[in-house]
């Protein structure tokens, strides 16, 4: 908690936005770490990647 103090002061809520935003950025990065693993795993096909090139053929 004093670690805490010393970056953002309990004072006017900081303490709480503080954490608040720590656990949503790790949150964030475990999921992109988890996203660029299954990526890693089974990679898109050239064909696959070049099919965004051609937004048309996406139309419903």
């Amino acid at each position: 908690m004093r670690a805490i103090d010393r970056v953002a002061p309990a004072a006017k809520r900081q303490r709480a936005d503080f954490i608040r935003r720590a656990v949503k950025d790790a949150l964030f990065l475990r999921e992109t770490e988890r996203m660029r693993e299954a990526y890693r795993l089974q990679p898109d096909t050239a064909q696959a990647a070049e099919a965004w090139e051609l937004p048309e053929e996406w139309k419903e």
